[in-house]
């Protein structure tokens, strides 16, 4: 598999670093207890087209969000993380 990075353009997979579903958001801090362990445990396991995080450690170091097809393993979107830094690449 390879991905397009936006900043680095096609690279092989080695490169980079796979941290999962990008659709959870972080419960607030008053949330309670039940809440904070559905965001930690508890996850969808999609066979389909999902959202995921994923790190560029082997070249610009910019986390991103790859939209995949978890059967077929295409990607059909790849773009910066939000707040992930995309703004210091190049600085």
């Amino acid at each position: 598999m390879r991905i397009v990075c936006p900043f680095c353009g096609e690279r092989e997979l080695g490169e980079f670093t796979y941290l999962g579903d990008a659709k959870p958001q972080r419960p607030a801090a008053d949330a309670g207890e039940d809440a904070v362990y559905d965001y930690v445990y508890l996850r969808d396991n999609v066979a389909g087209v999902m959202s995921e995080h994923w790190y560029h450690g082997g070249g610009c170091r910019a986390w991103l969000k790859v939209t995949r097809n978890t059967l077929t393993h295409e990607i059909s979107a790849v773009e910066p993380a939000a707040g992930a830094g995309a703004a210091k690449v190049g600085a």
